[in-house]
């Protein structure tokens, strides 16, 4: 099974997490179940960009983003080369290596 090791993020694992997960299932899900607070404003539904995070290792691992992703990721603060929307990249065979941003764009939860 292939394992996510999340990057030490100060407010959502300050320490760093490495998670086992199965193929097939989205970053987003993965985290959520192992109690890694993602934030996900749309539940998943590929409609903003809180679930954003950066696969520094696997990435090309990973399905190709659709246009969907990529027009949504556009609007996304901190966008690298490598930057996904966690709801929709799913978890290969390959180990992944991911950052959680730093900050997030929640216009729910900043009064926007």
């Amino acid at each position: 099974m292939p394992k996510i090791k999340f990057l030490p993020h100060a407010e959502i694992c300050p320490e760093g997490e490495t998670i086992e997960v199965e193929s097939g299932v989205t970053i987003c899900e993965a985290a959520l179940e192992h109690g890694i607070e993602i934030e996900h404003a749309c539940e998943n539904s590929c409609a903003c960009t809180t679930c954003h995070v950066i696969v520094r290792e696997g990435f090309d691992s990973l399905e190709e983003s659709d246009e969907l992703e990529d027009d949504m990721l556009d609007k996304a603060w901190g966008l690298e080369p490598e930057s996904r929307l966690s709801c929709q990249a799913e978890v290969a065979d390959e180990d992944l290596v991911v950052e959680i941003p730093k900050y997030t764009i929640n216009m729910v939860s900043e009064n926007h």
